[in-house]
C-alpha cells in the first residue's frame, strides 16, 4: 500500500477560537489504539469539550470524543478515554508553567492525519470576556463587508 502524503483534516474546534485568545500553538502526536485510528480514518471525532492536562511531566488529552469503531470486537476502545500526547520535554515544561497562570488553559484546535500519522494541534489559550467575543464578531463582519465592497467595485471596473 502506498504511503499517505499531505494533511487530511478529521475535526476542528471552531468554538475554541471563539471562546479563547490563542497565544501559542503546538503540533503533537497521539498515542492511539488500533480501533481509534480506524474510527478517525472514517472522519469521526469531536474536539468540542476537549482540554489538555499535564500530569507528572506528561501531557494528556481529555474529553475528546472518538466514537467506537463499528466493526470493532471486544478490543474496541472507550469513546472518551484520556489519550497521551507525544511532545518534547521542553515543550511540556513550558506549557505546564504557562498554564499555571490564571485564566490560561490548553485546548485542542485541530485533529488531522499528517503523512499517515494522527496529529493534534493544541493551543495555549486565555479565555475571552463577553465583550471581547462581541468585538471579534464585529471585526469579522466589518472585514466581510469591506471585502464585498472591494469585489463589487472590481466587478464594476471590469464591466
Amino acid at each position: 500500500m502506498a504511503k499517505e502524503k499531505g494533511r487530511k483534516l478529521i475535526a476542528q474546534n471552531k468554538k475554541a477560537r471563539h471562546d479563547y485568545h490563542i497565544l501559542d500553538t503546538y503540533e503533537c502526536g497521539l498515542v492511539l489504539m488500533g480501533t481509534e485510528v480506524k474510527s478517525l480514518r472514517q472522519g469521526r471525532a469531536s474536539l468540542v469539550d476537549g482540554f489538555v492536562q499535564i500530569d507528572g511531566h506528561e501531557a494528556w488529552l481529555h474529553n475528546v470524543h472518538v466514537p467506537e469503531y463499528s466493526q470493532g470486537t471486544w478490543t474496541n476502545h472507550s469513546a472518551r478515554r484520556k489519550r497521551k500526547l507525544l511532545m518534547h520535554r521542553a515543550e511540556i515544561d513550558k506549557l505546564e508553567s504557562k498554564s499555571q497562570e490564571t485564566g490560561h488553559t490548553i485546548v485542542p484546535l485541530v485533529l488531522y492525519f499528517k503523512d499517515g500519522r494522527a496529529k493534534v494541534e493544541i493551543a495555549l489559550a486565555k479565555g475571552k470576556k463577553e465583550y471581547d467575543k462581541r468585538q471579534t464578531l464585529r471585526e469579522k463582519q466589518d472585514r466581510r463587508e469591506t471585502d464585498r465592497a472591494v469585489s463589487a467595485a472590481k466587478r464594476r471596473q471590469r464591466a
